[in-house]
């Protein structure tokens, strides 16, 4: 597979934007023609520059306006072709994106673009030049591949072929069927991209909301399903234009880019098999099957703190580990580890961040197949040395940082607490928690794309629609994504004063804000939590009269729920509570949920008023109440 991104999708200089998309692994590049010109050197020197980074110029774009247009504008639209023909044998690449024409005085006219196409590939065979003829979902006259495909099979020269690019296909709702009867060997070049469901005028969506294959909802899998069909075996490159992407890091929007290529081409040869794979063949993704434990690093001065913490949530020490500063604390299903290393990832994580989440274990159904898938998608692996006699668990970089265990799930799971842990006592009872429910991660709002992708490509998270939530001080976009039992929120915020803001800020990008613990009895946890004097969150009165109004909820359950602070939802498919911490001095705070029925959400209707209430629980003394 010969893989091509367009360097209008990411953010830089030339030389910069080359750097990065070296770096992240593409075969080839497509020079944006404002790129080039923006840049102080030559053709020639721009095209050793791309070929010292080891790239290939795959294409150069866009030629607009040319099919169709009566004198003289035809004339002066050959004169442009044929500078630009010029200009490509300087750069070193032979073949030309030429999109459909938006020009007013554009003619319609198969056979009259045809026609057009026909001379002008003459013109291109005498520089050694290909031209691809790409249907603009905006055309004036051409709007649809179909069309396009029309164009170029009567123009009938070896040098005109077509270009193919899935948002102008999918954004107009094209039957995707109708690519498969294309010959493979006149499709010269396929440009890819994703984008949200959102209606929206076609060209506007398309400047500024497009973004990597498994970003958004459209279906590209199935576009490239249909090219593949064709035999087509060129290169498949991106094509986005997205305000996000062109102010974010280079490197990082290269690497998504990458990888969001390697995923959606494993997906299609999964799903036809029957056709030639251009991949190598690696581990498919699988569902999680559990979180088996969180751990956090601290130090020596603040565990007392955190240990208290644990403790009125219901969690007992029950093991320390054989080397290193490390105790376990165990309820119900639920693991945590509490981490005073003075050396290694975990201090230098502490040293960054403070008291904060550093690892997330995942049982997975085989941990060295999810590696190997990791390897292939270019995430960073993450190695530490091991003293003999203990586990090696395999491990990968994760969001801000962190790192993600992968964990065998079976029988060989008892082994990591066996071998790596001397028992020390029995947890108790606890306050009735059974397991993890879902995380928190919060980061940088221009970051959740790239970590929606990370968790899509490595376990096949299917991602629910994006809402938005109301924080007193701006607004804060949350996106659930959920993989077998992993279930985690993604929430970011350009407005530093929200609580996800002063989160990422104050902590240097630290990922996980909050955790939210299972229970089958959430006023019997409730109850047990207020026992032990843990701090739980006040929630303002006003509330529950909106809740039992909303909801049409007995007097006798709201009555249950309003000493206890327990919040209320539900959908379709049944009912949730929720009771959360106070938070704590980094930001970091814990939820206790019951779900009954098929309730699939996580309270986001709550959102604004536990933002509200944990904002009044933590404003200092003297400044005014909301």
């Amino acid at each position: 597979m010969r893989t091509s991104i367009a360097t209008v999708s990411i953010a830089g200089t030339l030389p910069e934007k080359l750097e990065a998309v070296a770096a992240a692994g593409f075969d080839g590049i497509e020079i944006f023609e404002q790129d080039f010109i923006a840049s102080d050197m030559s053709p020639r020197d721009v095209g050793r520059m791309v070929a010292d980074h080891g790239l290939t110029i795959t294409l150069f774009q866009p030629f607009r306006d040319f099919e169709g247009l009566p004198e003289p504008h035809r004339s002066r639209a050959f004169a442009r072709a044929q500078r630009k023909f010029d200009l490509m044998n300087q750069l070193g690449t032979d073949l030309v994106l030429v999109c459909s024409s938006v020009h007013p005085a554009a003619i319609g006219g198969i056979d009259r673009m045809a026609q057009d196409f026909r001379d002008l590939g003459e013109v291109a065979a005498q520089h050694g030049i290909r031209v691809g003829f790409e249907a603009l979902a905006w055309g004036r006259h051409v709007n649809d591949h179909r069309d396009a495909w029309e164009v170029v099979r009567r123009a009938d020269h070896p040098n005109i072929g077509l270009i193919l690019d899935s948002f102008h296909t999918l954004g107009r709702g094209i039957s995707l069927q109708s690519i498969r009867s294309i010959p493979g060997d006149r499709i010269f070049f396929v440009q890819l991209a994703d984008a949200p469901a959102i209606p929206m005028d076609l060209l506007y969506w398309s400047r500024h909301f497009r973004n990597m294959p498994g970003e958004g909802d459209l279906d590209v899998t199935g576009f490239m399903r249909a090219v593949t069909a064709t035999g087509y075996a060129g290169p498949l490159s991106l094509e986005i234009f997205n305000d996000q992407f062109r102010a974010g890091l280079p490197r990082l929007v290269a690497l998504d880019g990458y990888r969001s290529l390697v995923d959606l081409m494993d997906r299609v040869r999964r799903q036809e098999p029957a056709l030639p794979s251009a991949l190598p063949d690696f581990p498919a993704p699988a569902p999680i099957k559990g979180v088996e434990f969180v751990e956090f690093v601290t130090s020596k001065k603040e565990e007392p703190d955190l240990s208290t913490f644990l403790s009125g949530a219901g969690f007992t020490p029950v093991a320390r580990h054989v080397s290193k500063s490390v105790t376990r604390w165990r309820q119900g299903g639920v693991n945590v580890l509490v981490n005073m290393e003075s050396t290694g990832f975990a201090h230098s994580t502490y040293v960054v961040r403070g008291t904060t989440v550093s690892e997330i274990a995942l049982k997975v159904p085989d941990a060295e197949a999810a590696l190997d898938r990791a390897r292939a998608l270019h995430v960073t692996p993450h190695a530490e040395d091991v003293p003999p006699g203990e586990l090696s668990i395999p491990a990968v970089r994760g969001v801000g940082g962190s790192v993600l265990r992968l964990l065998d799930d079976g029988p060989t799971l008892s082994r990591i607490w066996k071998a790596d842990f001397a028992e020390a006592a029995a947890a108790d009872a606890g306050v009735g928690l059974t397991g993890i429910d879902h995380i928190g991660q919060t980061m940088a709002h221009d970051e959740m794309l790239s970590w929606s992708l990370f968790y899509h490509a490595m376990f096949d998270a299917a991602k629910a629609p994006m809402v938005d939530v109301a924080d007193p001080d701006g607004l804060v976009r949350s996106q659930a994504v959920q993989s077998g039992a992993l279930r985690v929120t993604l929430n970011g915020s350009e407005a530093r004063r929200t609580l996800v803001g002063r989160f990422v800020e104050e902590g240097f990008g630290a990922s996980v804000q909050h955790i939210a613990f299972a229970t089958n009895d959430i006023f019997a946890t409730a109850e047990a939590l207020a026992a032990r004097g843990f701090p739980i969150l006040k929630i303002g009165e006003n509330y529950f009269d909106d809740v039992a109004a909303r909801f049409g909820l007995p007097d006798t359950l709201v009555a249950r729920m309003k000493p206890l602070n327990v919040l209320y939802d539900e959908d379709a498919g049944g009912q949730f509570f929720q009771v959360y911490s106070r938070s704590r001095p980094e930001g970091l705070f814990f939820e206790f949920v019951q779900r009954q029925g098929n309730y699939d959400g996580y309270g986001a209707a709550n959102a604004p008023f536990r933002i509200a209430a944990q904002k009044r629980a933590t404003r200092p003394p003297g400044l005014p109440k909301f």
